[in-house]
């Protein structure tokens, strides 16, 4: 088993960041069900913790006044700039 190094564990995150931005980038999506999406096994992979602190996503409240997460524009640059199409309406 290859041992998890920054490297690794940074590449890794980065995927991980992509597929998820990819997915909130399509519509805004319950805040329950990015937590749902963005949990992983390890905790060394903080995905949902680094959207945030990288200003990828925000948290807003939908027109119900229901949590919901949106790509920010910094988010939909990085996954310009990594080749992710972004499909749908980031912001309405």
């Amino acid at each position: 088993m290859t041992p998890v190094t920054a490297s690794t564990a940074d590449v890794t995150v980065t995927h991980l960041l992509l597929d998820l931005l990819t997915w909130i980038a399509e519509r805004p999506r319950p805040y329950a069900d990015v937590l749902d999406a963005s949990r992983t096994s390890c905790p060394r992979l903080p995905v949902w913790e680094e959207a945030l602190d990288r200003g990828y996503v925000e948290r807003v409240r939908s027109a119900a006044g229901d949590a919901t997460i949106r790509a920010t524009d910094a988010g939909v640059t990085f996954l310009a700039e990594s080749g992710r199409k972004v499909s749908g309406q980031v912001h309405p």
